[in-house]
């Protein structure tokens, strides 16, 4: 064992186990008060289901054997026959990185619950994410790092633009077409609940970013110092671009616009951090916020698709563009163990046709399979909320707690009366006693 790069692949694991409450944090910020509590529980939750769908079959299904190049075996279920304590070639146990890896396999899947929230029945969230790892999550890891097709056709994805970010933003849109808008929908903006809750929410996702890709190095190396360097970068370039875009259009910055940018840099660069340079990952950074940005306030509301929190807009959008643009800007001098230069470095369009050819494929198999396992569970299980619970908030109606607890004026005003008359009472019994002793 390599003692300096398991020390670092245990911190990149706690970092990554850290963005999910974090993003907990985000979108529960940003909803309605009513479904505060709906919606950190739904991504909270996903903790202890990941954890136990990747030991049961996540692993076996992602790294263990070949089925067709599209997913593994049931070999290993249960971790059945696996050695944790082999070595991989950076000299890191085997067990530490299944660790690793069941930590994207917990925070993919809570990325696109921002898309439905507010009108999706909790039990249909927790069958459809099941089947949504097994079927798609699972396969699309084997695929891209493991033995898998995509893999040996040389795509290049260091921490998860196709895996992680488009796969989520992907199904996002579907989700959020096949559930239809709020009830209140474009009838003004919600007014979300802890703007602070916000920006908390997305320092730990930053944070816990550097996990998420340095960690991706899978070793302390010239690699992952890069992939933090240029995760910085393009991050900081988002969140200024976005920034500026605000001012340019609304007269005036935002911080929900401020940490919304953020986020687009961080996913934009995922793919592309271990293979750019910093003035590459300037660009991406840029060209990525730019787009998510007309997207999410120019396309989408002509589309009519009611992606509450924008998973889509800048997970799936930043992430196509972060795959498309590895194949622009990545470069041999950044990390030599790759085949080919990118399109800026000499490379020809090889590498940009094979980063095109990987991010088209993402999409049409995550949007197929989502369609499937929508249109199945629908018949066992009901999707949507009804419009009473809707307009009451999933708070209450889908688990009888709420964020804050707060006395209707109706009943202070009951409380109240009552007081009043006990105090008439006991001034009425004074002044009666006062007569007598005259």
């Amino acid at each position: 064992m390599n003692a300096a790069n398991s020390t670092f692949l245990v911190l990149s694991s706690i970092l990554v186990l850290f963005m999910t409450p974090g993003l907990a944090f985000f979108y529960g910020g940003l909803v309605s008060k009513r479904n505060v509590v709906n919606t950190m529980l739904s991504v909270f939750m996903i903790c202890g289901l990941a954890i136990l769908l990747w030991l049961l079959v996540g692993y076996s299904l992602a790294f263990s054997g070949n089925v067709a190049g599209i997913v593994g075996n049931l070999k290993a279920v249960w971790l059945h026959g696996i050695d944790l304590t082999a070595l991989t070639p950076t000299k890191i146990p085997n067990g530490l990185y299944l660790i690793f890896q069941m930590m994207f396999a917990i925070i993919t899947p809570a990325l696109f619950v921002g898309a439905v929230v507010g009108r999706i029945r909790f039990k249909f969230l927790l069958a459809f994410i099941a089947c949504w790892s097994i079927l798609i999550y699972y396969p699309m890891v084997h695929m891209v790092w493991d033995n898998g097709l995509l893999a040996h056709l040389g795509v290049l994805d260091f921490a998860g633009g196709t895996v992680v970010h488009i796969n989520a933003g992907i199904t996002a849109l579907v989700l959020s077409a096949f559930l239809g808008p709020r009830y209140n929908y474009g009838k003004g903006e919600t007014q979300h609940y802890n703007i602070l809750w916000v920006l908390l929410g997305t320092a730990i996702l930053w944070i816990g970013w550097y996990g998420f890709n340095a960690g991706s190095a899978l070793a302390m190396n010239d690699v992952a110092i890069q992939a933090f360097l240029t995760t910085t970068v393009a991050t900081a370039t988002s969140m200024m671009t976005w920034m500026v875009m605000d001012m340019v259009t609304k007269g005036k910055p935002t911080l929900v616009g401020v940490c919304t940018g953020t986020l687009c840099g961080l996913v934009g660069i995922t793919p592309a951090c271990g293979y750019v340079t910093a003035a590459g990952a300037f660009w991406i950074g840029l060209i990525a916020t730019l787009t998510s940005y007309g997207f999410i306030t120019l396309l989408k509301p002509r589309l009519g698709i009611d992606d509450a929190l924008d998973a889509f807009g800048c997970h799936g959008v930043s992430g196509i563009v972060g795959s498309i643009l590895t194949g622009v800007f990545a470069t041999k001098t950044v990390n030599p163990t790759i085949s080919l230069n990118g399109l800026l470095y000499g490379g020809g369009v090889k590498l940009f046709g094979i980063q095109v050819l990987a991010t088209v494929f993402t999409i049409a198999f995550t949007t197929g399979l989502c369609m499937l396992i929508i249109i199945v569970l629908k018949r066992v299980v009901k999707m949507r909320v009804g419009v009473d619970e809707e307009k009451l908030g999933l708070d209450q109606g889908e688990h009888g707690e709420v964020a804050d607890y707060t006395v209707p004026m109706s009943s202070q005003l009951t409380e109240f009366e009552r007081h009043s008359d006990e105090f008439k009472g006991q001034l009425s019994r004074l002044m009666a006693g006062q007569q007598r002793f005259r």
